[in-house]
């Protein structure tokens, strides 16, 4: 008469069984090796130790539905920009800031923008004019950076290696695909879009 859910009942509790892949890898590498040796799949391993995903191609998505592991496409560009998803109201970039340089100062008078380091160290300044950049803070993996509109910004690297981030931009800052591979190329194409 009465739906009374049994105790440990979903949805309060699921039992689902749980496997170490990668032991059944390996068992199933052992178990291929010991196959005929006539058969197309033998001595084919599955899994491989220090096996790494190819690469993604980094290039601007949107704005198109698009889920990628964003560390590994921070860490992997080896540009100064580059546009990785552009919408109507938001843009993903990449950057690479080579050693002792930065991104250059700069203000967006109408978005916010948010940054998260990826790898390498580096110093975030930020103020009210140009001459006043009166809030400065190092930053280092994993840290990110909320640029509210308005505010003059840089950020410099001050380690010994590539200073790799990411950028998000609201609305976007830069026209879709685009594709900085140096910080002279982005000065150029800046001046270029000014005049």
């Amino acid at each position: 008469m009465y739906n009374v859910p049994k105790p440990h009942q979903y949805p309060y509790w699921v039992e689902v069984p749980t496997y170490n892949m990668y032991s059944y890898l390996l068992w199933l590498n052992s178990q291929m090796s010991n196959t005929n040796k006539n058969t197309p799949r033998a001595n084919k391993q599955i899994y491989k130790p220090g096996f790494k995903r190819p690469a993604a191609e980094l290039k601007d998505y949107g704005p198109n539905p698009f889920v990628i592991d964003i560390d590994d496409a921070t860490t992997q560009n080896d540009t100064f920009r580059t546009a990785l998803w552009t919408g109507e109201n938001l843009q993903v970039t990449l950057m690479s800031i080579d050693v002792g340089d930065d991104i250059g100062l700069e203000i967006h008078p109408e978005g916010d923008q948010f940054i998260r380091i990826e790898d390498g160290q580096g110093l975030v300044k930020m103020g009210d004019s140009e001459d006043s950049l009166d809030f400065q803070r190092k930053v280092s993996d994993d840290y990110a950076i909320m640029i509210p509109a308005g505010k003059w910004h840089n950020v410099i690297n001050t380690g010994d290696k590539p200073l790799k981030l990411y950028a998000i931009y609201a609305p976007p800052e830069h026209p879709r695909d685009t594709v900085h591979k140096t910080k002279a190329d982005s000065e150029a194409a800046e001046h270029n879009n000014r005049y």
